[in-house]
């Protein structure tokens, strides 16, 4: 069943940032940043070598882009939380990454940091956001939280961040979704659309848990905007999953063991982008 016609048709982000069919985006973890309980005084520029490295291998093994998520912030501030200190730390990391390969990026400012995380863009001339809870609401493991979206595209507009695309999860990982149970995934697709997402992400239950193809196949049911997938995803699921999505954003699986926090393994990239081009073609 074609998905609804809930607003006029707009153009591909995907293809507007990345150019390629099917698009595999591969996950910057940083190491804490000041402010956070797990910083334990680190060298920024130590913290800023491990994220280059981690791009330069990700950009050689041909990754069409890069996301840098302040993952090791752990436990996440809430929106309203997030500090100065974490704004500067994850804009100085993205500089740096920015200077070392050409590949486009984006931005996760995780807890659903949408605010934070398009003010970050806008500064260092990344393409992209994603957030977690896009549209109604969800209790996450930092309580509940509202859809970003009224106040993120309002200040979108204010600081003419409008190049900025907006990826949004639709069924996003960890807590419940008690809220919206009475709702399915294919109309919650419908409700990112209607507030103006550009690119929607379907994905598993944690970091590193894999999407099953049904979740794509809801989510594309309520949309007319791309989707992508969002978690889990390696060389055996290419096939079973790119038939029906439109790219990935990739972190745990490409890490050294399979461990979020480990460096990006050249030889899993390689492997990625082997099977991924394999469906390209």
């Amino acid at each position: 069943m074609p998905a609804p016609k809930v607003l006029p048709a707009k153009a591909n982000a995907l293809d507007a940032i990345f150019g390629v069919r099917k698009p595999v985006v591969g996950v910057i973890h940083l190491r804490p940043l000041p402010g956070a309980p797990r910083y334990d005084g680190e060298a920024m520029s130590d913290i800023f070598a491990a994220a280059i490295a981690d791009a330069k291998t990700l950009a050689t093994g041909g990754v069409d882009g890069i996301m840098i998520e302040n993952a090791g912030d752990l436990p996440f501030a809430r929106p309203e939380d997030i500090g100065p200190e974490s704004v500067a730390g994850l804009t100085a990391a993205c500089m740096a990454v920015r200077g070392a390969v050409d590949t486009p990026i984006g931005i996760t400012f995780v807890a659903n940091g949408a605010i934070p995380g398009l003010a970050v863009a806008k500064a260092v001339g990344a393409r992209w956001v994603r957030v977690n809870q896009w549209a109604n609401a969800y209790v996450a493991n930092e309580g509940l939280l509202n859809g970003a979206a009224p106040q993120a595209m309002r200040y979108r507009s204010q600081i003419g961040a409008r190049d900025v695309a907006i990826f949004a999860d639709v069924h996003v990982k960890f807590g419940a979704h008690a809220i919206t149970s009475d709702r399915s995934i294919s109309e919650q697709a419908t409700d990112a659309e209607w507030f103006d997402a550009d690119v929607l992400i379907a994905t598993g239950a944690r970091t590193g848990s894999p999407t099953s193809r049904k979740e794509v196949d809801e989510v594309r049911e309520g949309t007319n905007l791309p989707v992508i997938v969002g978690s889990g995803l390696s060389p055996d699921q290419v096939p079973a999953l790119f038939a029906t999505a439109d790219g990935a954003i990739v972190g745990q699986w490409l890490k050294v063991d399979g461990v979020w926090w480990n460096p990006v393994d050249p030889r899993r990239v390689e492997a990625l982008m082997s099977a991924v081009k394999t469906m390209r073609g």
